[in-house]
This record gives C-alpha cells, structure tokens and sequence, in this order.
C-alpha cells in the first residue's frame, strides 16, 4: 500500500533563536570556539530569528509553533534571556512556549524558578549536569548532578512552579535520569536530542538502545528526537532512520516529539531534509499517529496556545 508523508500542522519542540552580535551568549563570541559535537559551529554565530527559520522550514513543512530552548545566555543573568525571547514572540508570535535557564544547585534556585515560572510562555527549565564524558568514564562511577544532593534540592521545587524539566545528557547517564525520574514523580522529564547517540558503531547503537530502554516504562519521562546529526557529514535518512523508529518503538507515539534543533543542525543539514526524513520514517504509521509525534505531544506537553 502506498504512503503518504504527513501534511498536517507541526509543532517544532526544540529550537533557538539569536541575536550574537547584541546578546551575551559567551559560546557564540567572535574568537570563541567551545568543543561541539558538530565541530566547527562558526557558520551558525549570525543573527537567527523567526523570518529566518520559516525560511528555512519552507511551505512545505506547515509550522504553526515552535518551541525555544534556552541557548547559553551568560548564566549570570537567566533571567534576560527569559526577557528578551519574549520580545521576539512579542514581535514574531513564534516561539510560543519557552524552556527557560535555572542553575538548580545555585543558592538562588527558587527566587529564579519564581520569577521564571511568572513568565507567561515558560513552560520548563534545561540544566545540563555535566558528569561522564565518556561511557568508559560513566563506568568508573563519574556521576552528573543529578546525583548530588543540592541539586536535587533545586530539582524538586519544579512541581512547586509547575515546570517541566528538559534533560540534555548523554545515554550513558540515563540510569541516574531512571532514579531521578522515580524519586519526582509529579515533575515531567523531556529528553532532549534523542538521549544523544553520536557513537554509531554497532556497539554504541547497542548500548544507546539499552539505555533509552530502561526508561520505557516510567510515564513521566518523553523524549525529543533531535540532534542526531553526525559531524563531516551531512543528514539523511539512512543514517537516522532506525535511531528514529528505535525511539517510536521504545517509548510510543504518547510520549515522543520532533524537533529540529535550528540553526545548530544547520551545521549538518537543511531543515527541509532533516523534517522530511523525520516523515519518512514514520510514513508507515497511521495520521493520527504522525499527528501526536508532529503536533499533539508538543502541544500537550508544552501547554501551547495555538
């Protein structure tokens, strides 16, 4: 039987938008240069709003709603950020929801979730705990934060403010997300960029698959397939299409979005590409389906107006 591509709406779960040239994002600094998954990311330190985005999605990808994500703002000030995205909602009406920063383990975590939960289009918070570089690290016992008891602390004030909570760690660290989501059950954990499986080896496939696997079963926990772009090469199906149906299988069509990761993924690849490879490779699924993984999920989870 012949498929079809979804044609409906879209809700993009996991984007950026920013102004380098006026706004303090450290890593985005003209002689700044930080170690990137993708290599070298100079192309992307350039102005990216949404004009520039519905560009890059084209009409042929019907985008109704974006999501921002918080982008490296100077951690001094979590709070301009937060400030200044909705002014370009404001301006744009895109993005529509906001994943906002918060330093869980700092002494001020609950004045800034407050503050941060006060504005109207912050729906979670992204603090990336750091922890093993590496699987072979991980095995030795390196632990991220959220095994350390103040953050811990700072975590568990999410349900206070109703945040959710955007996790960006590698798979090997998902055993600590598995404890972390059982110990808060009322705070919802978005995965970001598909638990990160850079080591395409059969191995590393294997171990990835393990690990996500081990959150099957815990409803608090959903997942953004994103960010899987492979550096020196650029995107296409073939390289991607069993990580993406892998993910489906795993934890369901309920629980699972799509993102673009724009402009980052730009580095390894169009986002006409990137989106219509994410179609292909759920074609066989029905539309009702396709509709919760492209729209309704983000829309649910993200609590977003359209």
């Amino acid at each position: 039987m012949e498929t079809k591509l979804y044609d409906g709406p879209m809700i993009d779960a996991h984007q950026h938008f920013w102004q380098p040239q006026i706004n303090p994002h450290p890593w985005l600094a003209p002689d700044v240069l930080i170690p990137f998954r993708y290599g070298d990311y100079t192309a992307i330190k350039k102005e990216y709003l949404p004009p520039d985005y519905l560009k890059d999605a084209t009409l042929k990808h019907n985008v109704v709603a974006t999501v921002y994500v918080d982008a490296e703002w100077d951690p001094k000030d979590p709070l301009g950020e937060t400030k200044y995205i909705h002014t370009v909602a404001n301006k744009f009406n895109m993005p529509n929801a906001v994943v906002a920063q918060a330093w869980l383990h700092h002494d001020d975590i609950e004045t800034v979730l407050k503050a941060q939960a006060a504005f109207p289009l912050v729906r979670s918070v992204r603090h990336k705990p750091a922890g093993a570089l590496t699987p072979q690290e991980a095995k030795t016992g390196v632990r991220t934060l959220m095994s350390d008891n103040k953050w811990r602390k700072g975590y568990e004030l999410l349900d206070k403010f109703n945040l959710n909570f955007d996790l960006q760690t590698p798979w090997w660290n998902l055993h600590e997300a598995k404890h972390l989501a059982l110990d808060f059950p009322n705070t919802l954990i978005i995965l970001n960029h598909t638990g990160l499986p850079s080591d395409r080896s059969q191995e590393g496939l294997t171990a990835w698959h393990q690990a996500m696997s081990q959150l099957a079963d815990i409803p608090n926990i959903t997942v953004k397939i994103s960010g899987i772009g492979l550096p020196e090469k650029r995107w296409n199906i073939e390289d991607n299409r069993w990580i993406i149906q892998e993910t489906v299988k795993i934890f369901g069509v309920d629980r699972v979005m799509f993102a673009s990761n724009f402009p980052v993924d730009s580095l390894c690849g169009e986002l006409e590409t990137i989106f219509t490879g994410f179609k292909e490779a759920v074609k066989n699924y029905s539309y009702d389906d396709q509709y919760k993984l492209f729209f309704a999920n983000a829309k649910k989870y993200y609590k977003i107006n359209i």
